[in-house]
């Protein structure tokens, strides 16, 4: 909710609503929910409710007071799609993006069927030209500079949460068919491997997806991510011509492969396992396969399980086969 965020991918992080409820596996740790759960019944908090959804709209202008242009990630603690959040009063925030032209504004959600059928209404972009002038929230007039002429808004990014296989196949093929300046996936935390190359829509032609951002997760309880899984995204990226944007590995640092793919050496293999855990100190050190099962008192059958050690995020870092991968679109910026 301010004008400084240490995610990576964007300046600024702007919350006219907060509070969310959970929809799929990416949600069960959620970073915003345990943060807002803190201070739930705290007199006079701005999180008294926890994590109960709530609009915000002594908010709402606040992108327009920031005159500098930035990239601005909307509703970090929540998602502007939930049911619970009024159809008019996302045409506000819309209208407020709109008005604040000078920014990028980023949007993800998990709610994929409200998003394409809002945008794909004509009476939702009506009702976000009518909220325009009558928005005198703290007395700013947001009237001048709308730029009408053109639906979708150019600064206005479009994103869905992608975790796994399942979820890219329910809600990138509904990203595809809403209209947006740019459409992004957010493939974090990433939970399993994701192909893009889906059947009923290709998510990587002209049209379809114009940025990819992957993650690990963070936290007390994050889970593994393998590393063959970013690889996947990345090459997909690559040979599509796709910006591709690596954020962290999370909690767990990969350490390298558990089998040597030169030899068929199992005492070597486990040997190396023993080795690496010793070398970190007691760090725990786990197995995962490309699968995503992750082993627990037993020697993997896939050839391509690596070993994760948990360092946390800071250690385990955001270079993917030593690169930083730092790419964005470069259409519909603001």
């Amino acid at each position: 909710m301010a004008d400084k965020t240490a995610i990576e991918w964007t300046d600024a992080t702007w919350n006219p609503v907060t509070g969310c409820t959970k929809v799929s596996p990416g949600c069960d740790h959620c970073y915003a929910e345990t943060f807002a759960e803190r201070f739930r019944g705290t007199p006079g908090h701005y999180f008294e409710q926890g994590f109960d959804l709530v609009a915000r709209p002594a908010k709402l202008a606040l992108p327009l007071r920031w005159k500098r242009p930035r990239r601005v990630f909307v509703n970090s603690m929540s998602d502007l799609f939930h049911d619970q959040v009024p159809t008019e009063y996302i045409a506000e925030v819309f209208a407020v993006m709109a008005a604040a032209h000078q920014h990028t504004f980023q949007l993800l959600t998990k709610r994929h069927g409200r998003m394409r059928a809002l945008l794909n209404d004509p009476e939702f972009r009506t009702l976000v030209q009518c909220e325009s002038p009558t928005l005198g929230h703290e007395g700013i007039d947001i009237t001048a500079g709308n730029p009408w002429d053109t639906w979708p808004l150019r600064n206005v990014w479009l994103g869905v949460s992608v975790e796994d296989q399942k979820r890219a196949g329910l809600r990138v093929p509904a990203l595809i068919d809403t209209p947006a300046a740019v459409r992004w996936l957010s493939c974090e935390p990433l939970l399993g491997p994701v192909d893009l190359d889906l059947t009923d829509k290709d998510a990587l032609v002209d049209g379809g997806i114009d940025w990819v951002v992957v993650g690990g997760e963070s936290g007390r309880q994050a889970r593994p991510m393998h590393p063959d899984w970013a690889r996947q995204l990345r090459d997909q990226c690559r040979a599509a011509g796709i910006p591709y944007f690596f954020k962290q590995w999370g909690e767990w640092a990969p350490l390298g492969p558990l089998y040597d793919q030169a030899d068929d050496d199992a005492d070597g293999d486990e040997a190396r396992m023993e080795a690496a855990a010793l070398e970190l100190a007691g760090t725990r050190v786990i197995e995962v396969e490309r699968t995503g099962y992750v082993v627990e008192g037993h020697q993997a059958a896939d050839p391509r399980t690596w070993l994760l050690a948990r360092t946390g995020k800071q250690a385990a870092g955001r270079t993917l086969d030593a690169h930083t991968w730092d790419e964005y679109p470069r259409q519909g910026q603001g």
